[in-house]
């Protein structure tokens, strides 16, 4: 790091980062005790921390000593985290969490010090920074030991640490020491609009915090992997607002590969991961999630019909335009960008899954009179642009997409189930239709091989293709969805790991990482094909891609060993989750 850079905060490799969230926004907290990354007042704002980033702005709770040894752990089904750090001479933890369910204009954040066996010194820096790094603090205040002060647009209240300084850099600074069994609450509130006049009382905002979490638990225990499907569960829940939305990642501009150029803003609501997130929550059984889904995917629908766009901010509005955002350095291998260019794309696809969720949610009991109409807007829409070439679920030029029209089909199959959702004729309609595009997806897209090609005049199999069959396009014993299940095991599958499509001659690692989406799709792919050990198999390479935290991003560089891309990706979580729900019923 430069002389320039050197006060910013060290960065880390992504598998070591936690996050808390609250529904609102999202934190993400380094193995240092380095808080790096969160937006505020929601997950689309600017960033008040962006020290992940190379930006200003960090707020760090750890061991005064430099030598120890981090380990962390989620507590049960929520994101509250124990950051552990083993001293030469003890043992520290620090309890973390945004309050959770979170407040539309305050952001709270709980940080609880324990000196687990012995005396301990803790250093503490908090360094806040509106507008992704530019604003630092201003109209400071220290009365009776708390400190206020104003940060761009944002007010900020910080107590519990008396001891505190302001640094010579910015922010400020401070030490303190707890004897064994002892703790101690730092609370740091950032707001919008003016604060409260009483101070949060810390043992309360931990004991709500606590009670909410353990209220959106479900039961997982048939599970493959409890305590993982229990995590993931909570990660969809921390990045899913009150009104339903669900961001896709709580992290912008993570590199997908080091110096390719391929950084991203997922801080919005995707339609077709919110599907897929719906889908999971159900695989569960009743669940707010499920509900949450329906209700901002059929508002959606409901508003914009066939003009539907692939992602909006989870308020329902549009995503802003990608632009390249200054003053940052980036996180090593890639470059800052903010915003996001969906906006002029359209998506066939999350038509067809936008079915697959409603229908899901009808077989949980949670279907709604909007998601009624809803599906009758999607059913429309469907015929009336299936045969439109569309950007399909990897966002790329358009072009006559089969993952797309295969997704749709599955969609139509799923609300025609018998008894489910439709009159019997109504149901027949969308069979008809149904039967009409797959046997156009036949005539167009199926190879020589006998395998799903991507395209009409693209050769590959795509990874993508995998689950329609899964979502009930086909059934498991169709020679196309056999052949193309053989065919991305054969050219796509590598190390136990499974990569969209082969790119180019590069071999596969060399290209991109392997998506670990896909890897939970041939998970549930092999399970459709009866073969249980390679599912079990596959599932667990690569929910063992995480690190300490447990979490997932988008993309695993199998050569390095090491998570690519925004963290923590929603729609990863959401197949690890529906993946050890349905191998759990089968082992």
């Amino acid at each position: 790091m430069t002389r320039e850079h050197a006060d910013l905060p060290v960065p880390h490799v992504l598998r070591e980062y936690a996050l808390v969230a609250d529904g609102r926004r999202g934190a993400l907290i380094g193995p240092r005790g380095d808080l790096v990354w969160m937006c505020a007042p929601s997950w689309h704002d600017d960033a008040v921390f962006s020290g992940l980033i190379g930006g200003r702005g960090h707020y760090s709770v750890r061991p005064a000593d430099d030598w120890f040894v981090w380990g962390g752990y989620y507590e049960e089904s929520s994101l509250i985290f124990r950051s552990r750090w083993v001293t030469p001479t003890g043992i520290v933890e620090c309890r973390e969490a945004l309050a959770f369910p979170g407040d539309e204009h305050r952001a709270v954040v709980l940080r609880r010090v324990i000196a687990r066996d012995t005396p301990v010194t803790v250093e503490v820096r908090l360094d806040p920074r509106a507008g992704f790094g530019r604003s630092g603090l201003r109209q400071v205040s220290t009365a009776e030991g708390v400190v206020t002060g104003r940060t761009g647009p944002l007010r900020l209240r910080w107590q519990g640490l008396p001891e505190a300084a302001e640094a010579k850099g910015g922010g400020f600074v401070g030490r303190f020491e707890l004897r064994r069994g002892e703790h101690r609450d730092l609370v740091l509130e950032l707001s919008d609009v003016a604060l409260p006049r009483e101070l949060p009382d810390a043992d309360l905002l931990w004991s709500e915090t606590a009670a909410r979490w353990e209220r959106t638990a479900a039961d997982v225990s048939s599970s493959a992997a409890p305590r993982d499907a229990g995590l993931a569960l909570a990660v969809l829940q921390g990045l899913t607002s009150p009104g339903g939305g669900m961001v896709a990642a709580a992290t912008m501009s993570l590199p997908e590969r080091a110096e390719a150029g391929r950084n991203y803003d997922y801080r919005y609501a995707w339609i077709r991961d919110q599907c897929y997130a719906g889908i999971a929550a159900a695989s569960v059984g009743p669940h707010p999630l499920v509900e949450g889904a329906v209700s901002f995917v059929s508002a959606r629908l409901l508003e914009h019909g066939e003009r539907l766009v692939p992602a909006y901010t989870v308020d329902g509005d549009p995503v802003p335009d990608e632009r390249q955002l200054r003053g940052t350095i980036g996180y090593p291998g890639g470059a800052d960008k903010i915003g996001n260019w969906v906006n002029g794309q359209f998506q066939l696809d999350a038509l067809g899954e936008s079915l697959q969720l409603l229908a899901a949610a009808a077989g949980t009991g949670q279907m709604t009179d909007d998601g009624r109409r809803a599906l009758e807007v999607a059913v429309a829409a469907i015929a009336s642009t299936y045969d439109t070439a569309d950007a399909g679920i990897w966002e790329i030029q358009p072009d006559w997409w089969t993952h797309s029209r295969l997704a749709c089909a599955a969609g139509l199959r799923a609300v025609a189930r018998p008894g489910l959702l439709l009159t019997s004729g109504r149901a027949a309609e969308c069979d008809r239709l149904a039967d009409t595009i797959l046997a156009e997806v036949s005539r167009r897209c199926l190879s020589e091989k006998g395998h799903w090609r991507r395209a009409p005049a693209d050769e590959r199999v795509d990874a993508a293709l995998l689950l329609p069959p899964v979502r009930g396009a086909l059934p498991a014993g169709d020679s196309r969805t056999v052949a193309t299940y053989e065919a991305v095991a054969r050219e796509l599958m590598r190390d136990g790991y499974v990569y969209r499509y082969r790119q180019d001659d590069r071999p596969l690692s060399k290209a991109e990482g392997a998506f670990l989406l896909c890897g939970f799709m041939m998970s549930l792919a092999a399970l459709q094909q009866g073969d249980v050990v390679r599912a079990a198999r596959l599932f667990e390479r690569n929910r063992a891609a995480c690190g300490s935290p447990g979490l997932l991003a988008e993309e695993y560089d199998v050569a390095q060993r090491q998570l690519r891309g925004n963290l923590p990706q929603a729609f990863v979580h959401a197949l690890l989750l529906e993946t050890s729900m349905v191998l759990g019923g089968r082992l």
